[in-house]
């Protein structure tokens, strides 16, 4: 018989892993920008030496109902359960003594705490939205970042043996029902040449005069943030070029290199990255974590260097088209696209990890040019922007295209692996709750008892 769970699994592997499959499967307490739910406080539960709230209750339902989900009693008891699995798996973490590593903690709460501070806009603005100082509020999360990390530990040990073989998937794609398979749209897959429209050096000084005059205001009094939300052409401007926490390796080298050697309110030289060019204030450093703020300045191209540029990969394509180079060594030689040179010119699907885009994954100028060409052939060079935002040309070519269809072993073999594997790890870990649930104390209130998922709770041997 069809497992229920199994099409669901199937289903959110195909549509990337949405985060309310995701917390059905392998859940996890929230620590997000969401104010407390307004509940007289009492215990739900007393799983071992572990307490649930109705108030953890009820701020993670209100949290699942932010992601899109209809508010409804069924769906109230699943993250019930899956509450009462995570106090499970932290009571058994804490009598199998998982350790967890004070550094890992501090270094994931000052990464959370700088998401939430770029969420907001400021620090300022994350005091006021909690009424609490930073300080404080990283007091209040620890705990719950401690407690997190011990589940996830512990939870990765319980299902650390799982693997599945090609009969495992083949068992798992023949359990769903051909009218329960999902649909898969129309993916691509291609390569690309990219040639950077080279930076004349006259653009270059302008660059430079404009981003020393900006660093000569903040010597003289004027407000870094405010030039940066003036000036800064970076997402971050609205911010007042503020990036939030990020740990040594985050930034790209020469930023990161000069941001690590200022004093704290220190603004550096002009610095020149892949993004364009920079001046940048260092706000506070914590070890091998700073918050900086930076004012980034683009270049601007005049026709000529655009020729320059063209001329360039116009002659790539030619000789490609003439067969004195094959596209992977063309890309290889001369692409600038860091993250394609060295593999072909393939272009990798960050969100997924694989070579296949949907349509709309696809920045729209390419897309445009690669649904003109068919399977192995390679376009013109087209203008368009690099991975950083600035001009750049681009020779692509077409590797393949897939029609629309139902999920299949033979074209989607791979997502149907992680599907099983998933399936399978989900279905160790109740094995294991089911058990634990007889070997383990338990108190739980009667008001969920009419949950039928809840039964095993309940009704325990």
């Amino acid at each position: 018989m069809m497992r229920p769970f199994a099409i669901m699994i199937l289903k959110y592997i195909v549509s990337k892993l949405r985060f309310f499959a995701t917390l059905l499967v392998f859940s996890t307490p929230m620590f997000s920008l969401s104010q407390p739910a307004q509940v007289i406080d009492k215990v739900a539960a007393v799983i071992g030496a572990e307490i649930l709230l109705k108030s953890e209750i009820e701020n993670q339902y209100q949290q699942v109902l932010t992601q899109g989900n209809y508010a409804s009693v069924d769906l109230k008891c699943r993250v019930i359960d899956k509450l009462l699995s995570n106090k499970l798996l932290l009571n058994q973490a804490k009598i199998d003594s998982v350790d967890v590593a004070e550094t890992q903690v501090n270094n994931e709460l000052d990464r959370r705490v700088a998401y939430m501070v770029n969420q907001v806009g400021s620090e300022q603005k994350l005091e006021a939205y909690y009424n609490k100082t930073i300080p404080e509020i990283r007091d209040e999360f620890k705990p719950l970042i401690r407690d997190q990390m011990m589940i996830q530990s512990k939870q990765s040990d319980v299902v650390s043996t799982v693997s599945v073989s090609p009969a495992d998937v083949r068992s798992f794609y023949n359990s769903i029902p051909p009218d329960s398979l999902p649909f898969i749209d129309s993916e691509i897959e291609y390569a690309q040449i990219v040639i950077n429209v080279p930076i004349s050096k006259e653009e270059k000084q302008r660059i430079k005069d404009l981003l020393n005059g900006y660093r000569k205001r903040v010597e003289d009094g004027e407000e870094f943030s405010t030039l940066a939300v003036l000036y800064s052409q970076d997402g971050s401007a609205r911010n007042g070029g503020e990036l939030g926490f990020v740990t040594r390796g985050d930034l790209v080298p020469e930023f990161e290199t000069a941001a690590f050697k200022l004093r704290k309110g220190e603004v550096s030289e002009v610095v020149e990255t892949q993004f364009g060019f920079h001046i940048i204030q260092l706000i506070e450093r914590r070890g091998e974590q700073i918050n900086a703020r930076h004012i980034l300045i683009k270049p601007s191209f005049q026709k000529s260097d655009i020729d320059i540029a063209f001329a360039k990969a116009d002659s790539i394509y030619k000789a490609i088209k003439s067969d004195s180079i094959t596209f992977s060594n063309a890309a290889q030689i001369f692409s600038e696209d860091k993250n394609s040179r060295y593999n072909g010119g393939n272009v990798v699907n960050m969100a997924t990890g694989t070579t296949r885009f949907d349509a709309d994954e696809v920045d729209p100028a390419v897309f445009f040019q690669i649904e003109k060409l068919e399977v192995d052939q390679i376009s013109e060079p087209i203008q368009s922007l690099s991975a950083e935002g600035n001009t750049a040309f681009k020779i692509l070519h077409l590797k393949s295209r897939s029609e629309p269809h139902k999920a299949n072993l033979e074209t989607d073999y791979q997502r149907i692996q992680e599907a099983a594997k998933v399936d399978k790890e989900n279905r160790v870990l109740e094995d294991w709750i089911d058990k634990k649930i007889n070997a383990t104390s338990l108190q739980i209130d009667e008001e969920y008892s009419t949950c039928p998922n809840l039964n095993r709770w309940y009704n325990k041997k």
